[in-house]
């Protein structure tokens, strides 16, 4: 039998011998009397509590102990270093407050158990009390807010003038990335013209000049280490959601709505896999639940310097050459092609017209 039955008849075993259990102690409720089996009860518990206490902080270091291996290594962007740096304090300090809260907690129930001779102390109000556990928590919740609207707005907000640009789309359940040419500009696209079939997966308006130096790659995003880049985020579908989880960078792709954010790699891959070993890669991720496949849409990202980018880039042929390539219309046998062939790409009503000679 596979382990997956030899859980679920573990499963099934527990709950009947927890059942029997409960059953079995009605009986012995009703034969010893209820109100001195209710007291051993509540002493059991009562060691219990301080038990899971014991056996819970434990855990929770074995657990670390053993799986620190497995943790995202050095953040890979600037902006990652300091939301590491904000992640950390916030840990750091709700931690702390954590465990004493929780030891304190079951060492409470532990002490103070039900006994003969003891009695209930009601302590109903106290301002004093409920100003500082008010305040306090307020103040510190305050500050740890205003450090990460002040990290999101620089995530967020206007990248450096000498920014890599580099447009990514989600779609179920793929990665689209379209870069500028020579000119710098993306040019423009309108949703109504996508025609996978015909090499314009992101319906790029071929009358736009800016369109035809652009360069689309799927599945494989390259950036330049040490430059800062600035992606330009939407989708083709449903909402999905950028994540980037060695630069500690997400964002959502909206579909109608594009979102931006921008970092500065920090690390090329090639000096990751010597950091992690040669299985290393980026990785770009959906994050938003997104459908069936939603487990499989990742994509690689390459960080590489600046004149393995260009050379890259200079290997890619700009996606307006195959998308006319795509709807030219064969030569007859026997004949070449008019050399001065063009296309036409006139707009009617707000939408590009097919190609044509």
């Amino acid at each position: 039998m596979s382990s997956n039955t030899w859980i679920i008849i573990a499963l099934i075993l527990g709950f009947i011998i927890t059942f029997q259990i409960a059953k079995a102690s009605e009986y012995v409720a009703v034969l010893r009397g209820e109100e001195r089996t209710r007291r051993e009860n509540n002493r059991i518990n009562a060691f219990l509590l301080l038990a899971f206490l014991v056996l819970g902080l434990f855990g929770v270091w074995y657990c670390n102990d053993i799986l620190k291996g497995r943790i995202l290594g050095e953040a890979a962007s600037d902006h990652g270093e300091r939301i590491d740096t904000m992640l950390y304090i916030t840990l750091a300090i709700t931690g702390i407050v954590f465990v004493i809260t929780q030891a304190l907690l079951f060492w409470f129930g532990y002490k103070y158990q039900e006994k003969e001779n003891r009695k209930a102390f009601y302590f109903p109000h106290n301002n004093k009390l409920e100003l500082i556990w008010t305040v306090i928590p307020a103040i510190t919740l305050t500050i740890l807010v205003g450090f990460g609207l002040y990290y999101w707005f620089q995530i967020t907000g206007e990248a450096p003038k000498n920014a890599q640009i580099v447009e990514v789309t989600g779609k179920q359940f793929g990665w689209e990335f379209r870069y500028p040419g020579r000119d710098g500009k993306l040019g423009k696209k309108y949703y109504k013209n996508i025609d996978e079939a015909n090499s314009n997966p992101l319906g790029q308006i071929w009358e736009d000049k800016d369109n035809h130096d652009d360069i689309y790659v799927s599945q494989e995003m390259h950036i330049v280490v040490g430059k800062p880049v600035k992606l330009i985020i939407g989708a083709k579908d449903v909402i999905h959601d950028v994540g980037l989880v060695h630069f500690r960078m997400k964002m959502d792709a909206v579909p109608g709505i594009p979102t931006t954010m921008w970092f500065t790699p920090k690390f090329t891959t090639k000096e990751m896999k010597e950091k992690y070993g040669p299985d290393f890669n980026y990785e770009i991720s959906c994050d938003q639940m997104c459908g069936s496949g939603h487990w499989s849409m990742r994509g690689t990202v390459v960080v590489e310097t600046q004149e393995e980018y260009d050379r890259w880039l200079a290997g890619k042929t700009p996606q307006y050459a195959a998308a006319k390539a795509a709807v030219a219309p064969a030569p007859p046998t026997g004949t070449m092609a008019n050399a001065t062939d063009t296309v036409n790409t006139s707009v009617s009503n707000g939408q590009p017209k097919e190609f044509a000679k």
